[in-house]
């Protein structure tokens, strides 16, 4: 690998390998800007092994398009939106891609929007970042968002209509800051996204990151979420819903690096259809110099007819023995009968029972957004979804 890895970067020590050696864990993944650096992707390597290289639709070549013209936002007090050339220092210092789709997307985006919220900005409003397709040209893009030191804001991403897309995003949490970041994707059929996710977060500095996903034939998200910061605290937040024939794919990792640090990783989804396919793969690291930590991840998920499939991971590695509290937990399963029951006895039929249940289930993540107007449509868009089957 010709690039510096992000622990490089953060001053960590990096796994190390000799040649021809497979990767056996989630540290140990190379990282590079180049896409020659990866090999052509085949379901025979452990990363794809879920996922047909022909769904990508293209975002594995080595030219893509950009994405830039159908990037819409709003000016903001306090805040500052800059295209700025992505060979600007301020890129690539929060992360580096870790496969050859982020690798791709990072080569071809030549601009990158910069979103930087002002030390001790305190803003009332969540800024909106809308990501229109109108095409099924596979195409790049690259976001950095910087909140400065003691700012306080929520970041609204939302994609729509129909795209192929190749996404990174470093999000820079600064000391003291707290940034609440929701990414929506609610993609036409026919649609493509794979996003990487890079998060750098400080000292004293505080993350909720929320993945709402509902549209789109394929959308694979590997949120990374790094502290380099004692007394940090990271909150990741995932609701899906899978119809036939999509595929949602979600691969958090929380690196704790820095001590006395705290993260809660939730992910509900539901399925239904035939060959409705969701993948969870949740990995938390605690180095050795994370004495203090306190993490726990948890992924579960509603089989709602036969035909679907949900494939869930949990993986902690655990460097030293001076922390807090370390667990995990995954299940996937079909409706409570119990609950059913309980619901029918009082009147409700079984088709509004069902109904309820599922919203209960997943609206509670989409809560955890805090923005109102997000939880009212994903709602909607939930309970459209679930008027189909």
């Amino acid at each position: 690998m010709t690039e510096t890895s992000t622990n490089a970067q953060h001053g960590l020590t990096e796994h190390s390998h000799g040649a021809g050696v497979p990767l056996q864990i989630r540290s140990d993944r190379p990282r590079s800007k180049s896409v020659s650096d990866f090999p052509a992707i085949d379901q025979r390597q452990d990363l794809w092994r879920y996922l047909d290289a022909s769904a990508l639709k293209g975002l594995d070549a080595d030219v893509l398009a950009e994405y830039k013209d159908e990037v819409q936002f709003t000016e903001t007090a306090g805040v500052t939106f800059t295209w700025i050339d992505s060979t600007d220092s301020r890129v690539g210092t929060i992360g580096l891609p870790e496969d050859r789709v982020a690798a791709a997307a990072y080569t071809n985006a030549s601009k990158t929007l910069l979103v930087e919220i002002a030390k001790e900005a305190v803003l009332a409003e969540p800024l909106r970042i809308n990501v229109v397709g109108s095409s099924n040209t596979a195409s790049a893009l690259h976001l950095v968002i910087v909140a400065n030191k003691f700012s306080e804001a929520t970041v609204v991403l939302e994609h729509s209509g129909l795209g192929v897309l190749g996404e990174n995003i470093e999000i820079d949490v600064q000391d003291e800051a707290k940034l609440n970041f929701v990414s929506v994707q609610n993609w036409e059929s026919g649609s493509a996204h794979v996003a990487a996710h890079y998060s750098k977060i400080g000292r004293n500095s505080y993350l909720k990151h929320s993945v709402a996903t509902f549209g789109g034939d394929l959308i694979r998200i590997t949120p990374v979420s790094t502290f380099t910061g004692p007394g940090a605290e990271v909150e990741m937040n995932g609701v899906y819903f899978a119809d036939a024939g999509q595929h949602i794919e979600n691969r958090p990792f929380v690196d704790h690096a820095a001590p006395n640090c705290k993260s809660r990783v939730t992910y509900k989804g539901a399925l239904q259809g035939h060959k409705a396919h969701t993948v969870w793969i949740g990995d938390v690291l605690i180095r050795v110099v994370a004495e203090g930590t306190d993490t726990y991840e948890l992924n579960r998920n509603l089989l709602l007819t036969d035909g679907a499939r949900a494939d869930s991971v949990p993986n902690l590695e655990i460097e030293t023995g001076e922390i807090e509290g370390a667990g995990h937990a995954s299940a996937s399963g079909r409706f409570d009968d119990e609950q059913l029951f309980y619901l029918q006895a009082r009147g409700i039929t079984v088709d509004e029972a069902r109904r309820l249940v599922v919203l209960g289930f997943l609206v509670d993540i989409l809560q955890r957004t805090g923005v109102e107007d997000v939880i009212e449509r994903m709602t909607s868009v939930l309970e459209d979804r679930l008027g189909r089957s």
